[in-house]
């Protein structure tokens, strides 16, 4: 199978940037710490739940890419909330910030390109779950590199591989994860990000 190119995975990041500051509040935060960590405990913690599920099948649950894609679909949504938080508007570099730290690759700068306005958002748990999914699906196009984003530890990979009990350990994996993620993102936009 051949590479993915990178321009192939920017036209997947430009989509995915542009869903989620659909999702995003309309002015940054002034308390950035405070609006990160509340990006990592709330949604966080419902798409860390998301992504367990398929843990209920234990092993079984791990030979579809179902738990990598929801887990990469909550790690970019932080990651564009972070960004947002700290400042960063537009697209491109936010795709350069998920390119960097969701599948390790380093992208040009590209011109940044005339904002458009968001389409206007719904809240709530069932809207929330679906925004999500086509997410995960958006993010399914690029299933080579899901398998570089931030995991959880071997033991919570251990556990994960358990029938029923395999959700929990997933979940805390996909938690873990996050603040992996939150860590990467936070050095990635001191440097990039003046």
């Amino acid at each position: 199978m051949a590479a993915l190119t990178d321009e192939r995975v920017t036209s997947v990041l430009r989509t995915f940037v542009r869903a989620c500051n659909t999702v995003l509040p309309d002015r940054p935060s002034a308390d950035v710490e405070a609006r990160v960590r509340w990006w990592l405990n709330r949604p966080g913690r419902l798409t860390a739940l998301a992504a367990s599920v398929t843990g209920l099948a234990g092993a079984a649950g791990d030979l579809l890419p179902l738990q990598d894609a929801l887990g990469a679909a909550g790690e970019g949504l932080l990651l564009c909330a972070m960004a947002h938080a700290h400042g960063v508007t537009d697209v491109e570099t936010k795709v350069r910030l998920l390119a960097a730290v969701l599948f390790d690759r380093e992208m040009a700068p590209e011109p940044v390109a005339a904002p458009t306005e968001p389409a206007p958002r719904r809240v709530g748990v069932k809207p929330t779950a679906k925004w999500l999914w086509r997410q995960a699906r958006l993010l399914m196009a690029v299933s080579d590199e899901l398998e570089k984003r931030p995991k959880g530890r071997f033991y919570h990979h251990a556990l994960g591989m358990l029938p029923i009990v395999g959700m929990a350990g997933d979940y805390l994996g996909e938690r873990a994860a996050l603040r992996r993620t939150a860590r990467t993102g936070t050095r990635w936009l001191r440097q990039h990000v003046s």
